[in-house]
């Protein structure tokens, strides 16, 4: 059988990597390849279509082994299994008690409460954790930063008080001034001395983490992977320094830094993501010399942003999510939260907050992603994926490291100020549909109405009220343009009326009519397509008996210098009257008077807010 397993396939030859560039280059008939076929990612780096073994034996990431430094591979040896979690926001410690134990029979073995600064007490941890085995179940609690090595004391003491197993408990407690600065612009400068103390309560207990380094928050700013990535290696190199500086032992300084990051859709570069940080992180700590490498496993909380989800067409939110807790699943992440589809613009509902949780379960019970450690491993495109990423992420954190560390660059505000840009751009490139937001910007459900629903309102708890005192972070969501110009449209209580004139070439006609139909029902445009019309004189007479308050014409580029003046001239300004195209003869159809034309270069953000003033909406 060895013999026969050695000849298989030998009968054919192993084409070379210069035999596919060869037959790629006769299929695209002349077509640059470059342009066509090298993908330019936002993070630095160019993607070739195609890699082989060869690229790969280049690398060092393949050579490591689960469970082993530097951890690219996972902090596992044995299977892939995570924390599903779920947050609770603390506003009655009874209901949320009650809540925790709810879920806790639903498949959620990760709870975070969230308990505002002004409600923390002894009695309020005590009544919030009651039933709950937190032996069994990891146990993460977020307070005002002020308050947080109280919180840390009350826990301890309940834990004391139940006789729990100090080695048992996992959790954590989310301490993150520097946070504050960044997004907000606060000067928390003070409390990161408070550190020290924060993990001497927490000391002898090897799995509670108490610093945490919440770079989610830039995720959900809309940075790009390698920002995100590159700031949270910074920012996590910042506690660990200035721990080290004030007398906190390596190992353990390392041991209670816990990363919360976000996962975005762009699939397989978020895979290589928690891969590449892994590894960069490893690398980091291991220069304080710890007494073990089990302190440079990098222990991280992955949830899915919010960043890109959408209040209109909600449900492909759950698409959204559900392709980023895959990434997180199989990058092999400690945790990860799952969003409710519905929580950019209501208080999550049971209902979605049950699919929020079976999302996770299916991902375990029915996929088993659980039970294979780093999956991805070998794959030729991940290798070379996280390899890459962590090359452009090492350069931004040593970047950051020349502008005296994370601290110090967030207080000069060049960090903030690399992440408003990417926001803007980002805006900007949905404006003109060259980012994508299904259901928003591209493909919207034309009959969908608001119905009263509104964005949530993100607020902040203690010093809310003070002026801030750095460069602070200021993002929306990537559809809330797009929302509030359909909510604009929908709240006027005139909804516009297009039809689609569509005439002349039968493929041309079509093509631009759902082009069309689509550019306009972003803005929440009643939209209405025909089969075609033999005259232009018939079709505006349609339109118009339609109620039709703009009237789209919608043919090939040579025929609208025999369709377009006429249209126009007939239908005599008793309806916006718009070209679907840029036909080389719209200088002539300008002339002519018509100045409305949608087509692919047009920023479709701008050109609706035009119409919408030209309609008095």
């Amino acid at each position: 059988m060895s013999s026969n397993k050695e000849k298989l396939f030998t009968e054919f030859q192993a084409p070379t990597a210069q035999d596919w560039l060869d037959k790629i280059q006769v299929d695209l008939k002349g077509a640059d390849f470059d342009k066509k076929l090298v993908w330019r990612t936002n993070e630095g780096f160019n993607v070739q279509p195609f890699y082989r073994r060869e690229d790969v034996l280049k690398l060092k990431t393949p050579d490591a082994l689960p469970g082993e430094f530097p951890f690219v591979r996972g902090n596992k040896k044995d299977d892939n299994s995570w924390y599903v979690r779920q947050n609770i926001k603390v506003e009655d410690a009874k209901a949320a008690n009650a809540k925790a134990l709810d879920i806790l029979n639903k498949g959620i073995d990760s709870i975070g409460f969230h308990i505002p600064g002004k409600i923390l007490s002894a009695e309020v941890v005590e009544t919030v954790l009651e039933g709950i085995q937190c032996e069994c179940v990891e146990v993460n609690i977020k307070t005002c930063q002020r308050k947080s090595v109280e919180l840390a004391k009350y826990l301890t003491a309940y834990f004391d008080k139940k006789g729990y197993d100090k080695e048992k408990l996992v959790g954590s407690i989310e301490w993150d001034p520097i946070e504050k600065i960044v997004m907000k612009g606060k000067d928390a400068t003070g409390l990161i001395a408070v550190a020290p103390e924060l993990i001497n309560a927490l000391k002898d207990y090897p799995k509670f983490r108490c610093i945490a380094v919440n770079a989610g928050a830039l995720n959900n700013a809309g940075a790009y992977i390698v920002q995100e990535l590159g700031y949270a290696l910074a920012w996590g190199n910042e506690y660990l320094n200035q721990l080290v500086e004030a007398g906190v032992e390596p190992t353990l300084a390392a041991s209670k830094i816990k990363f919360n990051l976000g996962v975005s859709e762009n699939y397989f570069m978020e895979i290589a993501k928690f891969r590449a940080a892994r590894m960069l992180w490893a690398e980091i700590v291991k220069q304080y010399e710890p007494k073990c490498n089990c302190a440079c496993k990098m222990c991280v909380n992955a949830t899915t942003t919010t960043y890109n989800m959408t209040m209109f067409d909600s449900y492909v939110n759950l698409l959204r999510t559900q392709t980023e807790a895959m990434s997180a699943a199989l990058a092999g992440v400690h945790s990860i939260v799952v969003n409710p589809f519905d929580v950019v613009y209501e208080q999550p509902t049971d209902f979605s907050e049950r699919i929020a949780r079976n999302q996770q379960l299916l991902l375990k019970e029915e996929s088993h992603f659980d039970k294979v450690v780093d999956p991805s491993a070998g794959s030729y495109f991940i290798e070379e994926l996280t390899s890459s990423l962590a090359d452009v992420a090492w350069k931004l954190f040593l970047k950051v490291e020349n502008e005296g560390g994370f601290l110090e660059a967030a207080k000069a505000g060049s960090v903030q100020d690399d992440i408003n840009a990417t926001n803007t751009k980002r805006h900007a490139d949905a404006a003109k549909r060259k980012e994508f937001i299904l259901g928003t910007n591209q493909f919207p459900n034309f009959t969908e109405k608001a119905d009263g629903k509104a964005p949530v309102s993100c607020c902040c708890g203690c010093g809310s009220n003070d002026e801030p005192t750095f460069k602070a972070i200021n993002s929306t969501r990537l559809a809330a343009d797009f929302e509030n110009l359909r909510m604009q449209t929908e709240n006027s209580g005139k909804v516009p009326t297009a039809f689609m004139l569509t005439i002349g070439n039968l493929a041309m006609r079509q093509a631009r009519a759902q082009f069309s139909s689509n550019f306009l029902a972003c803005a929440g445009y009643n939209v209405i397509d025909n089969l075609g019309f033999k005259t232009v004189e018939e079709g505006v007479d349609a339109a118009l008996n339609a109620g039709a308050n703009i009237i789209v014409i919608c043919s090939s580029d040579d025929e609208y210098a025999e369709y377009a003046i006429p249209a126009y001239k007939y239908l005599d300004g008793r309806a916006m009257f718009i070209v679907a195209g840029a036909p080389a003869c719209m200088d002539d159809l300008k002339a002519a008077g018509i100045e409305n034309f949608i087509h692919v270069k047009c920023n479709v953000l701008e050109t609706l807010k035009e119409y919408n003033a030209k309609l008095g909406i």
